[in-house]
Order: C-alpha cells, then structure tokens, then sequence
C-alpha cells in the first residue's frame, strides 16, 4: 500500500477543486451586488418617469413677471397709504441770512424740512425749528412743482408748530386728519418726509411705542420743551421734521419733530390734535393766535399721586413747586374758579393722561370758544365752564 508523505496530508494549501469553488462564489456574490444596483436604478428612473408624467397635470404656482408686484396685505397697505398722501406732502427749503460778515458779505445758510398741505389755497403745517429765522422759504411739492410766494402765516408759541401760506393757490391735494386722541400704543404707523433734506417723500414704517412723552428738544442754540408727544420706532431723519405720521387709514395724527440722538429707533411726533385750534383760524382767514387757559400743572403718574395723596391716578395736578402761582390771576381759569390744588380729569369730556395732557388738548379749541372742564376737588367732582382767551 503506497501512502503519501506526511508533509502532503497535512499540507496548509487548499486543494485545487476549493480554490475553483472559492472564485465562483466570488464571482456570484459580485454579480449579485452589481445586478441589485441596476435594479434599484431600474426602480428609481420608473419612479421618477412616473412623478414626471403626474406633474404633467400640475399647474405651475402663478410667479409670473415682477416679483415685487407680489405683496402682502401689510405691505399693499402701506404702498396705498404713501400714494395716497404722498401729493400733500411737501419739501421746504429754507435760506437764512446770517448778516455781514465783513470782507465776504452776508453769507447764507441753506436748510430743508417738510411740510403737510391742509388747505387747498395753500395753507402748511410744518415745525417752528425748521422755518426759524429763515429769510426765504420755498415749497416744492411731490410732481416737482416750485413754490416761491411762501409767507410764514403764524406760529404757535408753546409748541414747536408752524403754519405757512402758499398765495395764490386754489387747488391744492389735502392731507386727511385723523383723531389723535384715540390712538393705541402698538398701532401700526407711517412716516413719510424729506429725509436727510435730499431724498424727497421717504416712507417708513413701524408702531406706536408710546404716548405722552414729554422731551427736551434743541434747534440750534435754543432748547424747547415738549410735551404730550408720540414715539414712534418709524424711522425719523434730519429732514423728516414737520412731515406727517400716518394711520392705516392714511390720516394725519402726528406731526415729525424730533429723534432720540442717544437712541437708535426712537422718534417723536406732535399730535395732530394739538394743531387744531390754531388751523381753525388760519381756515377762517383770521389771525393765529393760541388759546389759553392760564393754570401751571403736572402731569399725575403712579408716583405723583401718592407724593400728593391725590384722589386719582391720572390727570392734571393745579400745582407749581416753584412757589409761583398755579392759577394765573385774572386767566380764564381763575374767572371759572379753579383754585391750587384741583385736579383736572376731563377737558370737553376728554379724558386727561397719557392720550392728552391739558396743553394739546386746550390747544384744539381757538381763543373766544367754551369748553367745559371736569375737576376733583378733594372727594368732590366739579364741572365748570371756561371761555379761553389768547396767549400774550
């Protein structure tokens, strides 16, 4: 019996048939990987063919031509509101002669405002400040058209208000006013005016921030207070004074007149209603003049009525610190008997506080009209009646 070598049976090679084995199932496993991926492919490309022919029958969304032309109701609005008061607003451009200057002459500086028409024979609401001192004026309105006939009609001294006259005008695009007495903190506002002094009719946006707001404002070397005012987030700009802010409506509540120069975002406006009683005159072709009650006050917050032990927590407190009197002798609030002391609530049942203090709300009514004013007196509540007479 032949037997083979040891070294041959326990040889560590695989015998021939295996290795032949081994390649096939390579070779299998290999063409199966491959052959699954064509499938999938097969699969997908089937998918794909059959979203395509279903998408046949889908209409396209309806983005055709100008996408800006695609708007929301917010911004349809606020396009709307600036074409329809964009014709009553106007640009003023001021010169004001500084006198001699020796060798060189008289120099002028040049300045830039706006301004809100609200009459057709050309009478403007503007801001004091930006037609103070100005020995020209000159009114461009939106269409281009120039302006030189501008006369300063009046100015109201408690206010940083202005009115000019464009003569010989009878048909001018009028500016809507609204109540400024009525708005609510988070509102949404526009502002349009001349921003910078060059870029004509500039529109801003945003919300009421506040009401009631007194600040100190300066022009130039003079510094005014002001009170009752509106803040607005709306962007204002140097250039921006004397234009309107707006309503969703489009109306006239307030009148542009400062910004916070610390601040980013914080602008100012006077309320429209503090304008009234003066443009009722100029209406009526008499001379501007601003009524006057004659009592000096504060304005009652929180902290102010338990200073005092006041009965309420909004009003106005008939009250000077300054040891002056608080009701001005022989004014027409001391012929109607209000006395030191007295706490003005109502003013033609207008509720006093933060909406409107006792200066912008006596400020709509003219001098020679009535009005009645609701008082607390201790626990007592008093109406009284008071003719308002001129501003000296």
């Amino acid at each position: 019996m032949n037997e083979q070598p040891y070294s041959q049976v326990y040889s560590n090679q695989p015998p021939e048939d295996t290795e032949k084995k081994h390649r096939t199932l390579k070779k299998v496993v290999l063409f199966s990987v491959i052959g699954l991926a064509v499938l999938w492919l097969i699969l997908a490309g089937i998918m794909v063919y059959q979203q395509v022919q279903k998408n046949k029958n889908t209409p396209l969304p309806a983005v055709v031509g100008d996408g800006n032309k695609l708007s929301s109701e917010e911004e349809t609005n606020i396009a709307s509101i600036a074409e329809k008061v964009s014709p009553s607003v106007v640009s003023i451009r001021t010169e004001i002669s500084s006198g001699n200057s020796g060798y060189w002459g008289t120099t002028v500086q040049e300045g830039a405002g706006t301004g809100i028409i609200v009459s057709k024979d050309g009478y403007i609401i503007t801001n004091k400040h930006v037609i103070s001192d100005a020995s020209q004026i000159q009114i461009v309105l939106s269409d281009g058209t120039v302006y030189e006939d501008v006369s300063l009609a009046g100015q109201d001294p408690l206010n940083d208000l202005a009115f000019l006259k464009i003569d010989g005008v009878d048909n001018l695009p009028v500016a809507e006013l609204g109540d400024s007495t009525t708005i609510k903190v988070g509102q949404r506002v526009v502002a349009i005016g001349n921003s910078l002094g060059q870029y004509e009719n500039t529109v801003t946006s945003g919300i009421v921030s506040g009401t009631g707001r007194p600040i100190q404002a300066q022009a130039g070397d003079s510094v005014e207070t002001l009170t009752d005012l509106i803040q607005t987030d709306a962007a204002i700009n140097p250039g921006n004074s004397g234009g309107p802010l707006l309503n969703s409506s489009g109306q006239v509540i307030g009148i542009n007149t400062a910004i916070a120069q610390d601040a980013e975002g914080i602008g100012f406006a006077i309320p429209i209603h503090a304008s009234l009683g003066i443009l009722k005159q100029a209406l009526l072709g008499r001379e501007l003049e601003r009524a006057y009650l004659g009592v000096r006050f504060l304005p009652i917050n929180a902290e102010l009525a338990r200073k005092y032990k006041l009965p309420v927590k909004v009003g106005a407190y008939v009250f000077n610190e300054n040891n002056e009197q608080a009701v001005v002798s022989g004014s027409p609030a001391d012929k109607a008997g209000i006395k030191s002391g007295d706490v003005i609530t109502k003013i033609n049942n207008k509720d006093v506080g933060p909406r409107g203090g006792v200066s912008s709300l006596i400020a709509e009514y003219a001098p020679g009209e009535t009005i009645e004013i609701t008082l607390r007196r201790g626990s007592e509540t008093l109406t009284v009646k008071v003719t308002l007479d001129s501003y000296k």
